[in-house]
């Protein structure tokens, strides 16, 4: 979470961004959730200790765990093909692992339709969480302990009146984890057409929205309260054997994906700048960059795997850039949109300010991992609008062209004041380099930074030498002093000065080393 300082001095000075420079070629900007994945599970079942105590609890032998699940086993099957029956469908069962289900749905949708109802059930062995029954003869104790095995899963397809397209996965088997699929431009598809408002979609983008301000005003008002009765909904209907123990599901989500579509008018208007986006993007966009744009300074010291990836496939030609558990891909999706996604498979991965409960029973209000339940998707929104902005920000300096001659004359020719001169910078000098590669380290651009901060990244200055080089900064306008603190930013234009630094490092210097 960005601080109030923060904020304003980004307020009062902003990048010059591509959904700006080209206003005209735009059709509209939509940022909304894509896709979400759901889980849930019961509370006391979900772990092995959980399980052991409801056994004992109901007067059941640990050994006898097997024959008290068969009979839900039984149960699920018998509902599914239920519910298959009354829809008049037949269900599928998958036996190769690399069959595409998705792609069996689209074949069914496009002779079915798009009305909501069930759409297609289909069936498939797959891995699952398990116990096994299991006797400590040192402690003489008697439990269960996890373990990986296989049972029978359905996938329920269906077309939800406000959510869209969903499935639900069903395991057979105890403690029945239950996974929910929906897409976030499906369910604001919905919506718009609730409210009148005409639109026309590619898969799961918009390419036309009569009124785009409406439109983000529904994702804004996104409801998780009237999504959690879904859920439960779903629950009750497609594994009706939860009510057996009284339980209702936790929701958790697995997977989140948030994605700002810039949505162009002509697909040669896009190709136009897409190319040199993308190929900039891949040289210059490192492990520090991605901290900024995730937004948050304890990322920086993040020792997990970090990579950029890129391929073509029919949607576009896309760069994936991955910080462990969480991803930021652009991509030209059917040549016409220009989509920046954050995708997270870990909310814990993002840190924010909320409410903290502790042992005994008090809580207090600090910087804490985010929950994975399913009301954090609001809080998590704001981080990853944040992220995919940062990034936009970032890649529209590879293209800003305005004012570049007066910006670099700023930058190169010496400044003076108070009959004292500050030379100007020189891209291809080595002290140079490193002093504008120093202060864009992801850290320093979120939470700014002080002289002995890059006195660790210039370790040859002295603490006199490093206050002569922030002056200089300054007075070329590349940074600027936070209010009542010791502390710099950087300028709208250090910014454009870090990314072409950035672009002459990677394009020019270490190629021509090589």
């Amino acid at each position: 979470m960005l601080s109030d300082e923060l904020t304003q001095l980004i307020r009062d000075d902003e990048m010059s961004l591509l959904t700006e420079f080209y206003r005209d070629k735009l059709d509209g900007v939509l940022s909304c959730y894509d896709r979400i994945v759901i889980t849930g599970t019961l509370p006391q079942l979900c772990y092995a200790q959980g399980m052991t105590g409801y056994l004992y609890q109901h007067g059941i032998r640990i050994f006898d765990y097997a024959r008290f699940a068969e009979p839900f086993r039984e149960q699920l099957r018998h509902n599914a093909e239920r519910i298959a029956k009354e829809n008049n469908i037949k269900i599928e069962h998958i036996r190769k692992k690399k069959t595409k289900k998705e792609k069996i749905v689209q074949k069914v949708l496009r002779r079915r339709g798009t009305a909501p109802g069930l759409v297609h059930i289909i069936s498939a062995m797959e891995s699952c969480d398990s116990y096994q029954p299991w006797h400590d003869k040192q402690s003489g104790k008697t439990y269960l302990k996890p373990r990986s095995g296989q049972c029978l899963h359905y996938y329920f397809y269906f077309i939800d009146e406000e959510l869209g397209l969903c499935y639900v996965r069903v395991p057979t088997w105890c403690p029945f984890r239950l996974q929910i699929y929906f897409n976030g431009h499906h369910w604001l598809a919905s919506k718009l057409t609730e409210q009148g408002v005409k639109f026309s979609m590619l898969d799961n983008a918009f390419e036309f929205i009569e009124d785009y301000q409406k439109a983000q005003n529904i994702v804004d008002a996104f409801s998780v309260e009237e999504l959690h009765k879904k859920l439960d909904h779903f629950a009750q209907q497609y594994c009706p054997v939860h009510t057996h123990f009284n339980q209702v599901y936790h929701w958790s989500v697995m997977q989140a994906e948030f994605a700002t579509d810039i949505i162009f008018k002509q697909q040669a208007d896009l190709q136009e700048i897409y190319d040199h986006l993308f190929r900039t993007a891949i040289h210059t966009v490192k492990p520090d960059n991605l901290a900024t744009f995730l937004g948050g300074k304890q990322l920086t010291n993040y020792q997990g795997e970090v990579g950029n990836r890129y391929n073509v496939r029919i949607e576009g030609a896309r760069i994936k850039h991955t910080m462990g558990e969480v991803a930021i891909k652009m991509y030209d999706k059917f040549k016409k949109i220009l989509r920046i996604e954050t995708t997270v498979n870990n909310l814990t991965f993002f840190r924010h300010y909320r409410t903290v409960e502790h042992r005994d029973g008090t809580t207090s209000k600090k910087y804490a991992a985010m929950k994975k339940n399913i009301y954090s998707l609001v809080p998590l929104q704001k981080l990853l609008l944040a992220s995919n902005r940062r990034y936009l920000e970032f890649i529209s300096a590879f293209d800003d062209h305005s004012s570049g001659h007066q910006n670099l004359r700023r930058v190169s020719q010496a400044v003076e004041k108070s009959n004292r001169k500050y030379r100007g910078f020189n891209f291809f000098e080595n002290e140079d380099l490193k002093l504008l590669l120093a202060i864009a380290r992801g850290e320093f651009n979120i939470s700014g930074f002080k002289n002995r901060d890059l006195r660790k990244f210039l370790p040859t200055k002295t603490p006199a030498q490093i206050s002569r080089l922030i002056k200089r900064l300054r007075m070329h306008g590349l940074i600027r002093k936070a209010k009542n603190a010791y502390k710099y930013y950087l300028t709208k234009l250090g910014k454009k000065v870090i990314a072409t630094a950035l672009k002459i490092k990677e394009l020019i210097i270490v190629p021509k080393l090589a």
